[in-house]
């Protein structure tokens, strides 16, 4: 109930966060076992902060925290998002801390960095067994926030040349977990220089990464 309150309270500072000098939101990087680059894209978190900042009028702190899957500091903060390119593995006790914590209110955002899906997947249906991943269809909320994207989640990288895909995981009619596959959000969110990636490019990247941010504060 305590962890409910407060993340009615980070909403209302995410909606009138004009008001505050300091910054009134945390986001936090999900550090998980396995040998995947959980660390990858170091840059990406900051910069979208910024972005959002600029352009929603939020009052986002650019440093994020770094928070193990199985830690109890995971419930200080209402957005979690995870990303890397290989391997994932929860422990029952893992599963169940990051349960707990997306019933409770929280919000996860997983980015494919490439190669993580079919580990992820696994990790992910120790946590909701019961669950299945839903693709949000094109006219869904979440793409059409602070900006309109009328086909879905966009394009980034490349990778396998499949379309982007936007997956959830719906727990008692609420997204807890959204889920960008073959898009690479995180890399156009992070400095043009590492990833050379167009402007324009990093433009949408930072345009979605802001409506993800929007919807689940808003939700």
């Amino acid at each position: 109930m305590k962890f409910i309150c407060y993340l009615s309270i980070v909403t209302t500072l995410f909606v009138l966060s004009s008001s505050f000098s300091p910054p009134s939101i945390r986001l936090g990087l999900l550090k998980y076992s396995g040998g995947g680059d959980w660390y990858s894209n170091p840059t990406a978190l900051p910069n979208l902060a910024n972005f959002c900042n600029k352009n929603l009028h939020t009052n986002i702190d650019p440093n994020y925290e770094t928070i193990d899957v199985g830690s109890s500091e995971i419930f200080n903060y209402s957005f979690i998002h995870m990303t890397g390119h290989g391997n994932v593995v929860f422990s029952a006790a893992d599963a169940d801390n990051l349960r707990l914590y997306l019933q409770s209110g929280g919000f996860l955002h997983i980015d494919d960095n490439y190669g993580m899906d079919p580990y992820v997947r696994i990790a992910m249906k120790a946590v909701f067994p019961d669950l299945e991943w839903v693709e949000l269809p094109f006219s869904h909320e979440i793409y059409h926030k602070k900006y309109d994207f009328k086909n879905g989640l966009p394009k980034i990288h490349k990778h396998d040349g499949k379309p982007a895909q936007g997956f959830a995981l719906i727990w008692e009619g609420r997204v807890v977990c959204y889920y960008s596959y073959e898009t690479d959000l995180g890399d156009g969110w992070e400095d043009q220089e590492v990833h050379n990636d167009t402007e324009e490019m990093r433009k949408k990247a930072l345009q979605m990464g802001a409506n993800i941010l929007q919807f689940a504060f808003e939700q």
